[in-house]
């Protein structure tokens, strides 16, 4: 049988989180919400293992710089951001090495990959940027976290 030392690492093993921040609609200097804010917040529930911020083609350079600062990978696309940043969601849901998905945003545009990834067994976290933000998240996911920015 396992010893109680074990099975404690066992059960109290950090949970291994996949962030996926909506960077148009959230990193705006009337938000004042930045990276670090998203790291700090993000790393209280857990080990970042998929760190993904989407941007689109107008994204600076500046911008894309901080994102890989952080740790983080800059998804860069001439589409629509949230198509892109919904499917690889929904592609991560199937990672066995991910036991939460948080969503950073202020739309409900990923509601379907969050019910999916709960109705696959994993933590879900809306991460938002105002109390009225993504109303759909909020109510459906397990924990919601209320970004305060630098105004």
């Amino acid at each position: 049988m396992f010893g109680k030392k074990v099975i404690d690492l066992i059960t109290h093993r950090e949970k291994r989180l996949a962030v996926f921040v909506d960077g148009p609609n959230l990193l705006r200097k009337e938000f004042g919400i930045d990276l670090d804010l998203i790291k700090k917040e993000s790393l209280k529930f857990g080990v970042i293992k998929i760190g993904k911020v989407y941007l689109n083609q107008f994204a600076s350079n500046k911008l894309v710089e901080a994102v890989v600062n952080q740790g983080f990978e800059p998804i860069i696309t001439t589409t629509d951001v949230d198509v892109s940043m919904a499917c690889d969601a929904t592609e991560t849901i199937f990672n066995e090495n991910i036991d939460t998905f948080i969503f950073v945003t202020r739309d409900s545009d990923f509601l379907p990959a969050l019910i999916k990834a709960k109705n696959k067994g994993k933590e879900t976290i809306a991460m938002l940027s105002e109390e009225m933000s993504a109303a759909a998240l909020k109510n459906t996911a397990d924990k919601v976290v209320i970004l305060k920015g630098k105004k």
